[in-house]
């Protein structure tokens, strides 16, 4: 590369749970620039969360994200003719974004009526390891292993 990497943005903490993880996965909820109706998404979403279950609706969420964050992915690499899917660890804030990304797109996906109930059955589901985004983790982690005889190709 001929200029240096950028510099990494500093993310505020959110208002209510003082947390930057938080700000982190609201911008990713974030539509159009609306972010005060994200974060309404997402705190409805927790409130949700801690009426269905009986622990703190924050505690859940996280242990729900750690559950769906995959931490080896596949990537393709042309060797001599052939493309070949190379197992290969990801930094923890690909990992990170990668798991919020695949939390908010199957909640998206889910037939429910707002988009907070939806976020909250996402979350409730990734937290008894189960539901779409943590079977799109297994998937993945399923096909790293499968390849892990082209490991040696690495990068």
């Amino acid at each position: 590369m001929r200029k240096s990497r950028p510099k990494k943005r500093v993310t505020l903490p959110d208002p209510r749970f003082n947390d930057t993880l938080v700000t982190k996965f609201v911008n990713n909820i974030m539509l159009r620039g609306k972010k005060n109706m994200a974060f309404k998404v997402f705190y409805d979403a927790i409130d949700m969360v801690s009426e269905k279950s009986e622990e703190d609706g924050l505690e859940v969420w996280k242990k729900a994200l750690a559950n769906v964050t995959p931490s080896v992915e596949v990537r393709s690499r042309r060797i001599g003719g052939a493309t070949f899917q190379i197992p290969s660890e990801i930094r923890p804030s690909r990992k990170l974004s990668i798991g919020m990304k695949n939390m908010i797109l199957f909640a998206r996906k889910r037939h429910e009526k707002s988009m907070a109930n939806k976020l909250a059955g996402e979350i409730l589901a990734a937290f008894k390891e189960e539901g779409a985004a943590y079977k799109r983790k297994e998937d993945t982690h399923r096909m790293a292993d499968a390849n892990k005889a082209f490991s040696h190709f690495r990068f």
